[in-house]
């Protein structure tokens, strides 16, 4: 729908998505101005937010997502792990310097603590790190500098409560409410336009979908007329092994954040979203449900167990331009044959068998993931993917004894789904004034950080503009 709003309800900004991109601007709006903000949010709030594949390790494929939808987003009961680094996270350094990304995360961080994230910070002694990076580079692996403020899934629910009472009684706040589409009129954003039909004027839209909306942002980027650029799409396995393998680098660095180029095909292969002593889950992306993991901080609710992603950053070439659906594809497949997810043990994929339930119950690793089906990965991810991942865990393995053992688990699929990117400005505004998109969703960030910063930037970029506008008025 592109036309101007009929006149009814009216904010100065729109806020689509209360995930850590919407958050951070609803926060920035609210303490630095006296806009009137409305927040759409499609799930539900935190209190109302439960996943019954926590308890049973089932999904019941809800709809929307409790996972990944609702207040706080895909974030809310994830590991926690916000990444103090401007060299992981995301794209915001294509958009602004250096410096300014610096102070936009030390912003960000700084806000985190406030409501209540830990004062411990892992992996910033720098001895250990040029340590295990030397270590990591014998065995042609890249480690990065990636110090780590870890909050634990518990305490990041507690966190974003804190920051949703912050919001009380200064923005307004609609969960379970779903935007329809943008409107603009004369190359200007005029509003939203809810599920129920209801229109909403605003002299601003930050949309802030998350990955469960990185669809729907980019068809309204088509019918818009909006230009994008497709990202990559990353595809892989969740690994899990007995938590001594990585005792010794995950004691002293937490989360490694390690990069490798196959052999074959020389693709990049990264560790994401290690968990040490951590339980592997699930979660639902419309009618594709991936594989996930996340810890807890307190100590009687950890396992023997450490978990971490294998993902294989993969672009495609013209005239393909849906990654998105590239990767839900592969996810589907697993889901047919797996009943959602499969779970094989590294031996067996190398010996070309399906891994059964005896041959698990054999095995030193007890799946977190309980309900996962034993099968056989090579029926699902292409070879080229599964020979990168093999490639990368036998690098590993010679940097750290035990992690290609026979008895390691792989879990499939993990996918990250990262938006077409729409072309943005420097303030994350996109081609039509006065609407900006922020967040993984967007394709401009991959995680807390980032997606928290770039919520923090357009909102600053909004509040600029709005009193430009003013005094011009």
């Amino acid at each position: 729908m592109v036309r101007a709003a009929v006149r009814g309800e009216r904010y100065d900004v729109v806020v689509v998505g209360a995930g850590p991109a919407g958050i951070f601007a609803a926060l920035e709006l609210c303490e630095r101005s006296d806009l009137n903000v409305l927040v759409v949010e499609k799930g539900a709030d935190l209190s109302q937010r439960s996943c019954p594949a926590r308890y049973t390790g089932r999904c019941r494929r809800c709809e929307p997502c409790d996972i990944t939808s609702g207040w706080g987003g895909a974030g809310a009961f994830s590991d926690g792990k916000l990444t103090l680094s401007a060299e992981l996270g995301g794209w915001l350094g294509e958009y602004v310097s250096r410096a300014d990304l610096e102070a936009l995360l030390s912003d960000v961080d700084q806000i985190w603590c406030r409501h209540g994230a830990p004062d411990a910070v892992f992996g910033d002694d720098m001895s250990a790190v040029q340590e295990w990076r030397t270590r990591a580079m014998r065995e042609e692996l890249k480690l990065l500098y990636s110090p780590i403020r870890h909050m634990g899934t518990e305490r990041c629910v507690e966190v974003l409560e804190s920051m949703r009472r912050a919001l009380n009684g200064r923005v307004k706040v609609e969960t379970q409410t779903t935007v329809a589409s943008l409107l603009t009129d004369s190359g200007a954003v005029q509003g939203v336009v809810l599920d129920s039909g209801r229109e909403v004027e605003a002299r601003a839209v930050i949309v802030a979908p998350g990955r469960e909306g990185a669809e729907w942002l980019k068809s309204q980027a088509e019918r818009l007329g909006l230009s994008v650029v497709s990202n990559a799409v990353d595809i892989g396995v969740r690994v899990e092994l007995p938590a001594l393998v990585m005792e010794e680098m995950t004691a002293e660095l937490y989360e490694p954040k390690l990069l490798f180029t196959s052999h074959r095909f020389e693709d990049q292969v990264r560790t994401f979203c290690v968990n040490p002593h951590g339980v592997v889950c699930t979660e639902s992306y419309g009618d594709a449900v991936t594989v996930n993991g996340h810890s807890y901080a307190d100590a009687e609710r950890k396992t023997l167990y450490t978990n971490f992603a294998l993902l294989v950053s993969t672009r495609f070439t013209h005239p393909f331009n849906e990654p998105i659906v590239y990767g839900k594809s592969i996810a589907r497949l697993a889901n047919v044959l797996g009943k959602d997810i499969i779970v094989q043990r590294l031996g067996d994929l190398r010996a070309g068998r399906r891994s059964t339930a005896a041959r698990l119950a054999r095995g030193n690793v007890e799946p977190t993931l309980p309900d996962a089906t034993p099968g056989d990965l090579s029926f699902v991810l292409p070879y080229r993917l599964l020979q990168d991942i093999i490639d990368m865990l036998n690098a590993m393995d010679r940097l750290l004894p035990g992690v290609a053992r026979r008895d390691t688990l792989l879990y499939g699929v993990e996918v990250k789904f990262y938006s077409s990117r729409l072309e943005l400005d420097q303030g994350l505004q996109t081609g039509i004034a006065g609407l900006y998109a922020v967040g993984d969703g967007a394709g401009v960030t991959r995680g807390l950080m980032q997606a928290s910063a770039s919520g923090l930037l357009a909102a600053r970029a909004v509040l600029s503009s709005l009193s430009a506008a003013k005094s011009e008025e």
